[in-house]
């Protein structure tokens, strides 16, 4: 078997992790989930798409969970509900999606045989950072609906490493951003706006700071911790070890843009007080003692390459830059 899953690989990270895997050589076996329109997502705009096996399914049914990790060596899981706004409207889907689609998987993997299991969490179980840089060990914080579901599918797959001897690794990225980002995020929001002309932006607080990465480190990152049985049974970073607020990032793009945008506070836009994450930097060491992985490209180089991706038109006219992505 030497086949690798790819859940979530129709969504912004996953289909980038696909296209590092094939261009790496594996097997890929991509999850879309199942739509009438028979849409792949972002598997559409890939280069290799014909190279790999696109199955349509949804994490949330057991059953198919089974069928899709047959005759697979890794799991790369990435499928999960991830806009906190969302979360607060519809919490009880992100159960249903994160963490019980995260048991599933685990399940199916276990079932099948499979070898290596990375589970994707992320830097908002942290909540609002206790102290600097944030390591393994920080504290836990559910600061939304979200964010709980997130800490919970982490719980489940880890029980599988100590209750079943599941080969789990859990991945913990910090803020990626890059091309095929969902409007949702701030730095694809801000510019596609600018990209369409708009002299004003509304956003919400611009004075939080986080560790963003680009999208070909995290990709990178994921597959040095599949690579290395040092991180079975480990949470890992993956993160720059460097935090920029929201309002400076932000002035990088225009500045990079060419732009004389004036930014504006949309009330709608604020999380509630006590939910917003205010402060993320990873420390990134970790992952550095077990893999020797390091990050490559620095915040400028990678909002240079964002921004030429989402002004080609060809990009730009997927994104609807006119109303507030939740």
């Amino acid at each position: 078997m030497n086949t690798v899953l790819v859940t979530g690989a129709d969504g912004f990270i996953g289909s980038h992790l696909v296209e590092m895997l094939v261009a790496q050589g594996f097997n890929v076996r991509a999850l879309a989930q199942y739509n009438s329109f028979n849409s792949w997502g972002w598997l559409e705009d890939i280069s290799c798409k014909n190279d790999i096996e696109v199955i349509c399914g949804d994490i949330r049914d057991p059953q198919f969970c089974q069928t899709l990790c047959r005759n697979v060596s890794t799991v790369f899981h990435l499928a999960a509900l991830i806009a906190i706004p969302y979360s607060y409207l519809a919490p009880d889907s992100y159960i249903d999606t994160n963490i019980k689609g995260t048991l599933n998987i685990c399940q199916a993997a276990r079932n099948n045989g499979v070898q290596r299991l990375i589970h994707t969490s992320t830097s908002e179980v942290y909540g609002t950072a206790r102290y600097v840089p944030i390591d393994e060990q920080h504290p836990l914080q559910p600061q939304s609906p979200y964010s709980a579901s997130k800490i919970g599918a982490d719980a489940m797959a880890l029980s599988f490493y100590h209750a079943f001897d599941l080969a789990v690794t859990i991945a913990r990225p910090f803020n990626t951003y890059g091309p095929r980002q969902s409007a949702r995020a701030v730095i694809p929001t801000i510019i596609t706006q600018i990209a369409n002309g708009k002299k004003q932006i509304q956003l919400g607080d611009v004075s939080p700071t986080r560790d963003f990465n680009y999208v070909e480190d995290t990709c990178r990152g994921f597959m040095a911790l599949a690579a290395s049985d040092l991180t079975i049974g480990e949470t890992v970073n993956i993160g720059s070890n460097s935090e920029i607020s929201v309002g400076d990032t932000l002035q990088l793009i225009k500045i990079i843009m060419g732009s004389d945008v004036e930014f504006l506070l949309d009330e709608q836009r604020l999380r509630p007080e006590k939910s917003e994450v205010q402060r993320l930097w990873c420390d990134n060491s970790k992952i550095a003692r077990l893999t020797g992985f390091m990050p490559q490209v620095g915040l400028e180089q990678g909002l240079r390459q964002t921004v030429a991706w989402f002004s080609n038109q060809q990009h730009l006219k997927k994104y609807k830059a006119d109303i507030y992505n939740v």
